[in-house]
């Protein structure tokens, strides 16, 4: 410390003693007294800062040029890693939504009808071909059971047409009765025979529309919304009343927006690891689909992952996606806190034997890829080597260290 440091020193002592013997002057004497003695110790203590980066760097200098200086300081306590050769995967993350790859909104086959009755209630799981709900069919049943009896009339005539041409035929065969008469009977029977042939195709589709209001499911799932009541008139359009809504969970997805710079990285069958915050879930998929245009908006491209069976996922749900978009099977590959940077650019501290002692290395390296706390070195620094993972920040290229306390 040197002279001009003491004499400020001394100036303080003797502040700190007037302060203490004139208290009584007031409040505003003090209060001043106070003001100064900040200012001073905070000056004093800028001047500290600065000296203790002078003493570093002239302890740097002298351990370059004096090897024996080196020798015979005291060690600093670190701690090391071996550096290891292993793999390193970058993971691009964004946010997602479960969406349902089949969500049915149950609709009449035939024409929108009043609901007389619904059989399912929201919660239910239902299979497909289960009856939903009935339609009034009271039109379509009179209809029907018009045509039965129209189909019973003609029955009867061409019983009664066959007979008689039968009983003509076997005349004619004995040459009793004319041929006209025979032609005339014969004709009958065809003509009635194309009539019951028109009726009944008739009775089917009389049937087919009568079984019209009866709704069926067309997938596998659980009710999720029944908003359609009895006495409305159903068309199973959201937009036009009430609805009944099935989900069938075990074929859903996620959707993700991934921008359009990644669009030469991700493709169909990356691997991505989906992660469900809310519910603590993590499982594997890969990328399934992947938009071919550019939204002019978000400025990125749509892309669907598939949720493998076995996990319990709501529609609108939120995950995060995390894309492998760099993927490499064996890397040097440290902890990104261990990375430091000086104006020769970036380098890594490492423990080498000099003698019986250890020193510290500065290692310039060339950085790769960082995902997380860990960043991949691509040059530099080799597996094997001794890494300074703990108290690196103190040290400088040549500084004897130690990794068990003296």
């Amino acid at each position: 410390m040197n002279k001009k440091t003491l004499t400020r020193i001394s100036l303080m002592v003797l502040l700190v003693a007037m302060a203490s013997s004139c208290g009584q002057n007031g409040n505003d004497t003090a209060k001043g007294n106070l003001a100064k003695m900040k200012q001073s110790l905070a000056k004093m203590q800028a001047e500290k800062v600065k000296l203790d980066g002078q003493i570093t760097s002239l302890e740097k200098d002298i351990a370059k040029l004096d090897t024996s200086a080196t020798a015979l300081q005291k060690p600093k306590l670190v701690a090391l890693t071996t550096v290891k050769s292993e793999p390193f995967t970058h993971y691009l993350e964004l946010q997602g939504t479960v969406d349902n790859r089949n969500v049915s909104y149950i609709t009449p086959t035939g024409q929108p009808g009043q609901i007389k009755a619904i059989y399912v209630n929201q919660g239910d799981r239902v299979h497909k071909g289960q009856l939903i709900l009935k339609l009034d069919d009271a039109v379509a049943m009179q209809n029907v059971q018009a045509i039965r009896q129209q189909l019973g009339g003609i029955r009867a005539q061409l019983a009664l047409a066959k007979s008689v041409y039968e009983r003509q035929k076997n005349l004619w065969d004995q040459n009793i009765g004319t041929q006209v008469q025979l032609m005339q009977d014969k004709t009958n029977v065809e003509l009635l025979e194309s009539q019951l042939k028109a009726v009944e195709a008739n009775a089917q589709t009389a049937q087919a529309q009568a079984d019209q209001s009866k709704v069926y499911s067309d997938v596998n799932g659980v009710v999720d919304a029944v908003t359609a009541h009895v006495g409305e008139t159903f068309t199973g359009n959201p937009a036009a009343g009430g609805y009944i809504r099935i989900v069938n969970e075990s074929n859903l997805k996620i959707d993700v927006t991934i921008p359009e710079n990644y669009a030469v990285k991700v493709k169909v069958g990356t691997p991505v690891i989906i992660e469900v915050p809310d519910t603590h879930q993590s499982f594997k998929s890969s990328i399934s689909f992947i938009s071919q245009t550019i939204g002019v908006d978000s400025r990125g491209f749509a892309a669907e992952a598939r949720v493998p069976a076995g996990y319990r996922l709501m529609p609108n749900q939120v995950t995060i996606v995390k894309i492998q978009d760099y993927s490499v099977p064996s890397a040097v590959v440290i902890n990104v806190n261990t990375l430091q940077t000086d104006e020769e650019g970036k380098y890594v501290l490492v423990a080498e034997k000099n003698g019986d002692r250890m020193i510290a290395r500065k290692h310039e390296v060339v950085p790769g890829e960082f995902y997380g706390d860990q960043i991949e070195i691509k040059q530099g620094l080799q597996p094997g080597e001794q890494l300074i993972t703990e108290g690196y920040q103190s040290i400088y290229d040549g500084q004897a260290v130690t990794t068990s306390a003296e």
